[in-house]
């Protein structure tokens, strides 16, 4: 088996003259670094419109991209904007700031969507994205009447709206050009990504996408399938998704996510994941399914309680939904993440359609014992840690002063001064990693780059900034460990 090396780096999180990573030319000399470092894969978190806390894992639709990865330069390039439209935004900032990026950029986007409709360049293919995807009208009279509605839940807004999916009896046509501007920038993003993801496989990198199990309340797809959802006759939900108290939590997570009516889904033939992942597919080479143990079962919490002390574990048609998958979409690539305390049914599910699950080296390596935490792995994926984890240095400062000295022994680490121990410890770690058997070896870009706290990009629990706003201001730092990369993976089988 060939071993493959990546990073994990969001597009959000890219430089940009724009105050947030996008499918501009950072996003091109990106893919270059990686490849010049002999990495073949590029992971990105969910790339779809961001709803609530700027999660990405709360998004309004599982199928429409957010218009802040749009590259205003790339607009200026089709002749879509003047050169004089476009002027750097927040270029140098260290964090996100996604209310002032959208008030930035809306105004672009709405300008080049005016030239577009006043050049006529591109129709025909604008009239082929239009017909090849079915999701996207839907989408685009959702985020409609969202804005009409000042952006509130759905299920708050009035009946004519709440319930036009069912009825289909409010006149559209005075929201035409609305419903058409959504339908543009839907355009835009997937004629943007789809270069952007071409370019990345001519340079030998695949893109693994990230798909959440579960979707948001306050999203297209609920809102226009009320009926593949456990949800009330006003339309909330009677159950909502989360997992049950632990070591980490006495009350547990509560998540709030609408769970699916499993039955409804089957009866469907599952239509609703094919298309999903077949429009996921088509964006991605590798799918990552997040909280892979809900197609085993999942902790169904009645909507009513504060918190997920209170529910059951249900089971989920997990084969049957597989076994519907891989004869629809034969050639997916799924990996599966199986964190966590689960039960053995879990890992033979994975196993019985040999996904990929994932190992993160600051859960599993073991600083007083022999580790054995990592044999076995042949068909995993190793990280150094995720989106959700501390970065390594800053998870090496939260150790004990004891655990501190069985790391520094484990990889003979002599250095003095904070900055030296940082350098050395990182660089230990992703040698390790990278010698060991897995299918796939992933760092975030964080911990190639030896960064601490600072740059942690999301804390679990937490809603809301500083979370999902760390991004890179250029890439100097990480040009200067394209040599120890480089030459690391070359000497480590892969």
């Amino acid at each position: 088996m060939i071993k493959r090396a990546g990073s994990l780096m969001p597009v959000s999180s890219l430089p940009s003259p724009y105050g947030v990573g996008d499918f501009g030319i950072t996003a091109y000399e990106f893919i270059e670094i990686l490849s010049a470092m002999g990495m073949k894969v590029w992971q990105v978190l969910p790339l779809n419109p961001l709803g609530y806390g700027n999660s990405p894992y709360q998004a309004y639709s599982s199928f429409a991209g957010d218009e802040i990865y749009i590259s205003i330069d790339k607009l200026v390039a089709v002749g879509l904007l003047d050169l004089r439209d476009a002027h750097p935004f927040n270029s140098e900032s260290k964090s996100v700031d996604y209310i002032k990026v959208r008030r930035h950029k809306q105004p672009l986007l709405q300008l080049a969507f005016k030239n577009f409709n006043i050049s006529k360049q591109y129709q025909d293919k604008y009239k082929a994205f239009i017909t090849g995807n079915e999701w996207l009208n839907d989408y685009a009279i959702f985020l409609t009447f969202k804005k009409i509605n000042n952006l509130d839940l759905w299920t708050k807004w009035p009946d004519k709206y709440k319930y036009w999916i069912k009825s289909k009896q409010l006149d559209l046509s005075k929201y035409a050009e609305q419903i058409n501007y959504e339908k543009f920038v839907q355009f835009i993003f997937y004629w943007q990504w789809t270069e952007l993801k071409a370019y990345a496989n001519k340079h030998h990198i695949e893109i693994m996408g990230d798909i959440p199990i579960y979707l948001g309340l306050d999203s297209a797809d609920v809102w226009a399938n009320q009926d593949l959802f456990l949800l009330d006759e006003k339309c909330n939900p009677t159950y909502v998704a989360g997992v049950p108290p632990d070591f980490f939590s006495e009350t547990g997570q509560r998540w709030g996510n609408p769970l699916y009516n499993w039955d409804k889904l089957e009866e469907t033939g599952f239509k609703f994941w094919i298309d999903r992942l077949r429009g996921n597919a088509n964006l991605f080479d590798i799918l990552r399914i997040d909280h892979f143990r809900a197609f085993d079962t999942y902790w169904k919490i009645p909507a009513s309680c504060k918190t997920a002390i209170d529910g059951t574990w249900e089971e989920a048609p997990g084969y049957a939904l597989l076994d519907t998958i891989y004869k629809k979409l034969p050639e997916i690539k799924i990996v599966a993440e199986d964190l966590g305390d689960l039960r053995p049914e879990v890992y033979k599910l994975r196993d019985k359609y040999k996904l990929p699950g994932m190992k993160v080296f600051q859960f599993h390596f073991n600083l007083n014992k022999k580790n054995t935490e990592f044999e076995n792995t042949h068909n995993m994926v190793i990280y150094t840690g995720t989106h959700d984890n501390n970065t390594l240095i800053g998870w090496y400062k939260t150790l004990s002063p004891k655990n501190k000295r069985h790391l520094k022994n484990k990889f003979n680490i002599t250095a003095k001064g904070p900055n030296s121990i940082s350098r050395d410890l990182k660089r230990a770690i992703i040698s390790y990693t990278l010698k060991c058997k897995a299918k796939y070896i992933i760092f975030p870009i964080q911990d190639i780059l030896g960064l601490d706290v600072s740059a942690r990009l999301n804390t679990p629990g937490k809603i809301g900034s500083p979370n999902w706003e760390w991004r890179l201001i250029d890439y100097t730092a990480l040009k200067e460990e394209v040599d120890f990369i480089s030459k690391t993976i070359k000497t480590s089988n892969i």
